[in-house]
């Protein structure tokens, strides 16, 4: 799935660690129909990365779809090693195309059915990105650095809110806003891909479900 906005064009299009992830898909993250387990009605999810953690709190009665597919993807650790891949000042930071392609090819054609937008995509929101087709969501999303308001009537439905280390969150190396990784090179060569073209990107080091 490719996702490669622009902040005028995000309906349209709107995604890794310091060594590469081995090269097989690890537990269940090769079959993504069998992670479909129902969220709890709130938890959290904490990031610890290169520049720092922050911690996710998770609502699912904002959008129960997404809310339960970050759950899934966070507890059988989709998201550890994964890079910042595209970070916008004043806009968001978006990642989630995990950096072993073994694993993101079956991920790319799992989407999920759009939720309702009942939240609004302002600072420290957490939203699933999505090309501008209907239940095109997967696995990428995105933090708002900014009041992206705008986004809300364009269907992009947060399911959570940075409640602790948004600081962290603000140091996020950028490349610019005309630097961006090549999101199908990223699908093709995981890692190896980013280390060697983009070697400055931030990265998570481990996601996890709090109890």
């Amino acid at each position: 799935m490719t996702i490669r906005p622009s902040a005028v064009t995000l309906a349209a299009v709107l995604t890794l660690g310091l060594t590469a992830t081995p090269l097989i898909a690890q537990g269940n993250l090769g079959n993504p129909a069998a992670l479909t387990e129902q969220a709890p009605a709130t938890y959290k999810a904490r990031f610890d990365t290169s520049k720092g953690v922050f911690v996710i709190d998770v609502r699912r009665e904002w959008a129960p779809v997404g809310a339960d597919r970050f759950y899934n993807l966070v507890k059988n650790g989709f998201y550890d090693e994964n890079r910042f891949f595209r970070v916008i000042s004043g806009f968001m930071v978006q990642f989630g195309i995990n950096g072993n392609p073994q694993v993101s090819t079956p991920w790319r054609n799992a989407q999920i059915k759009d939720d309702p937008v009942k939240q609004s995509n302002k600072r420290g929101f957490v939203t699933f990105a999505k090309t501008g087709a209907p239940n095109s969501r997967s696995t990428q999303f995105y933090i708002n650095y900014g009041d992206n308001s705008t986004l809300d009537p364009q269907g992009f439905a947060p399911f959570g809110q940075v409640i602790s280390g948004m600081e962290a969150v603000d140091k996020l190396y950028t490349y610019g806003k005309s630097n961006v990784p090549d999101q199908s090179m990223i699908s093709a060569e995981g890692n190896a891909y980013l280390q060697r073209d983009y070697p400055k990107l931030d990265f998570i080091k481990k996601a996890t479900i709090e109890k």
